[in-house]
């Protein structure tokens, strides 16, 4: 079933013949045209929890930045996939990407509405954080690679001509040693990871090159498009630029980072003075924030750890660089620093690429999910246990969505601290005077 929404947003719900009574409310994570529904019909991760007996419904968005309309139309979806279906016993949140955090943020802002939820490969360090560490990458860019430019890195004007502007940028620093250590640089900073491709093996730690390739990659698929050209978005949405580095410390970033080796090889090849350049960042010009963007990015939303009963299970994959798997450390913290630690579990998948999980490894995360609304007691989230369910599916769910065939791989791992936090406790600060 398809129609409209009362705010206007397109929303769609599937459902099986023999339905289990638990209903998923899908959060887009990337725009459509404003005629489109949120999947088609060849979604084969849909398809999956429909075959599953699950019921299925949400609602599309045209914009970047989805989270306000995605908020306004939350309430409203439910009860119209309600009134196709019936009252589920369960209903549960799911998404990917922006997806995730909008997922996350439901949890928090609609107390009660969700039974439980999913956010996988989440921006769950929140909206402010990550466009922070956005532009710390794009800000080490111009800085060091071109100064005299007209490269915007916020109050984004043109956001097609300044995204054609940093690809160049990007053309002509790749062609020389010392502009591939700057940008190894940005990416130290943002600590992104040197793995990109989901299909690949992770590129050994000695092995330099291929990971800086593989964070080339990065910025060549997705990274650039988001840092210098959907930004425009969100400060148009925003009504301002809501990011800023004026306290940030870029030498103390690229101590911290999981990549920093890469960036100090690659300055040793360029026989290019890492310190000089670090100076060079310290003593720049820095960037503010526009007070009234960041109180819209703040309420469109950082995380104050409040889960309302609600479990939530978060997957990410260690080899994600668009949307960095530290994000998870981030809601982590600040979700146990509000005593709600029993109600989150994290689980991980060893595996390059954004969001990059076969419709078997949703699934079993799912199910495992549901098993906890189901007996009150999270099940074995072991490795071992997960891997073995996914690896016992049918044969056209172990496959990424492209089709790709691919072997579970949920492992043990700890993400790193993520950079910069901003939670709902530093909002409070910053509105009470304090730091």
């Amino acid at each position: 079933m398809q129609g409209t929404l009362a705010n206007g947003a397109r929303y769609r719900v599937d459902w099986p013949t023999e339905w289990n009574r638990t209903l998923l409310i899908y959060s887009r994570p990337i725009p459509v045209g404003p005629d489109d529904p949120p999947w088609n019909d060849d979604d084969s991760m849909i398809h999956a929890m429909v075959d599953a007996g699950y019921a299925v419904a949400g609602s599309a968005n045209t914009i970047f930045w989805p989270l306000e309309l995605s908020f306004a139309s939350i309430e409203p979806l439910i009860d119209a996939a309600a009134e196709a279906v019936g009252r589920p016993r369960y209903t549960i949140g799911f998404g990917f990407s922006i997806g995730g955090i909008i997922t996350a943020g439901i949890v928090q802002r609609f107390p009660g509405l969700l039974s439980g939820a999913l956010p996988m490969c989440g921006n769950v360090a929140g909206a402010i954080a990550i466009h922070n560490r956005e532009l710390d990458v794009s800000f080490v860019v111009k800085t060091l690679l071109a100064p005299d430019s007209g490269l915007e890195l916020v109050n984004i004007s043109d956001p097609d001509a300044n995204l054609e502007c940093a690809r160049e940028v990007l053309a002509r620093a790749r062609a020389t040693p010392q502009g591939r250590a700057r940008l190894a640089l940005a990416a130290s900073v943002g600590s992104m990871p040197g793995w990109h491709d989901a299909v690949t093996p992770q590129p050994k730690p000695h092995d330099i090159e291929a990971r800086f390739n593989n964070q080339l990659a990065w910025y060549d698929q997705v990274s650039f498009l988001v840092y210098f050209w959907a930004r425009e978005q969100v400060e148009r949405q925003a009504g301002g630029n809501p990011s800023w580095n004026t306290d940030t410390d870029y030498a103390q970033l690229l101590r911290d980072s999981v990549s920093r080796d890469i960036a100090e090889s690659l300055y040793e090849t360029a026989n290019l003075s890492l310190a000089d350049d670090l100076a060079t960042l310290a003593s720049a010009p820095r960037i503010t924030a526009d007070p009234s963007a960041v109180e819209y990015l703040e309420h469109h939303i950082v995380f104050d750890g409040d889960l309302g009963g609600v479990p939530v299970l978060t997957i990410h994959t260690d080899g994600d660089g668009l949307v960095i798997p530290d994000n998870e450390e981030a809601y982590r913290e600040v979700v146990h620093a509000a005593g709600n630690g029993e109600l989150l579990r994290q689980i991980s998948i060893h595996r390059g690429g954004h969001c990059s999980f076969t419709s078997a490894e949703v699934m079993v995360a799912l199910g495992a999910l549901v098993q906890r609304l189901q007996g009150g007691t999270w099940p074995d989230l072991a490795p071992t246990t997960l891997n073995a369910a996914a690896d016992a599916s049918p044969s056209e769910l172990r496959a990424l969505r492209e089709g790709e065939p691919m072997a579970a791989a949920f492992f043990d791992y700890d993400p790193p601290p993520f950079s910069r936090h901003y939670d709902a406790r530093d909002a409070g600060r910053r509105t009470s005077g304090e730091g």
